[in-house]
């Protein structure tokens, strides 16, 4: 029998995420669970929309990062 163990110290999931604008190709850093919605630095293209939970993310990701 496997035996389950409970998560003492429970860890969020919601991440930083690396993503690449698709008109630009400006690389910038973005909450997973962004609340507002979230455009490009350079061009002003929106990454991300809210939707309550996680970010509808529109951009390419890079990397997710811890």
């Amino acid at each position: 029998m496997k035996a389950k163990f409970k998560v003492l110290i429970p860890e969020p999931k919601s991440k930083f995420i690396r993503v690449k604008c698709k008109n630009c190709g400006n690389e910038q850093i973005i909450f997973s669970h962004a609340t507002f919605p979230v455009r490009c630095l350079s061009c002003g293209t929106q990454l991300a929309y809210p939707t309550g939970g996680k970010a509808k993310i529109v951009a390419d990701i890079v990397r997710i990062l811890g």
